[in-house]
């Protein structure tokens, strides 16, 4: 059974909360690069310190969920069924929450705004890259723990670069008009079509 958070961790998830909202709402209002810490301390009404302390850098409280998505995936891979692959209950996960339209997924027509603020920054672009470099570490350790013998750093390149690709596709196609609805299918396909490949592979090695 999950633990139910004390009240003074509830009050950190609000104060947290908070800073996100209030970032993100001038960030699509004004672009990411046009506004301040300050400002967005004295929206979520906290000082620029406690920001700080919730997240080190700007470019966090816009990708806030990242914490969330390692979550994801630290569970999707501890929690498997028995006797279930680790890339099969990738595969799941990620297929799941695109066709949900979960904010993880980035397959939803309200995704759109986010894209946008992204292109728009080049700061918000090298901070991607990054956090596809840190998502790589976790991937490569969990599957290294997962004893299914699989070259770990090798397999998470592959799997984060080939979603990473799907993905920036998907969202260049929202960005440039499409539906959510209309790309969705294809979305899915290419995700299938990456680990159908890399687990072809890494099986002919």
């Amino acid at each position: 059974m999950k633990e139910i958070p004390s009240l003074r961790e509830r009050k950190k998830a609000e104060t947290r909360k908070r800073i996100s909202d209030h970032g993100s709402m001038l960030f699509y209002a004004r672009g990411f690069d046009e506004v301040t810490i300050g400002e967005i301390a004295a929206a979520a009404d906290v000082s620029k310190v406690t920001v700080f302390n919730y997240f080190p850098r700007k470019e966090d409280i816009f990708f806030d969920r990242i914490p969330e998505l390692v979550d994801l995936i630290t569970e999707t891979v501890r929690g498997r069924r028995p006797g279930e692959p680790v890339l099969s209950a990738l595969r799941g996960m990620l297929v799941r929450h695109a066709r949900e339209g979960h904010p993880l997924g980035g397959i939803d027509d309200r995704f759109v705004h986010f894209f946008r603020v992204v292109t728009g920054s080049a700061a918000l672009r090298a901070r991607a890259r990054e956090i596809a470099d840190e998502l790589e570490a976790v991937l490569a350790t969990l599957i290294d723990k997962s004893g299914e013998g699989l070259p770990g750093r090798l397999t998470a390149a592959m799997l984060v670069g080939a979603f990473r690709s799907a993905y920036l596709a998907a969202a260049a196609r929202q960005l440039a008009g499409e539906r959510a609805a209309d790309v969705l299918a294809d979305h899915v396909a290419a995700v299938d079509l990456a680990f159908d490949v890399l687990e072809r592979g890494l099986a002919g090695g």
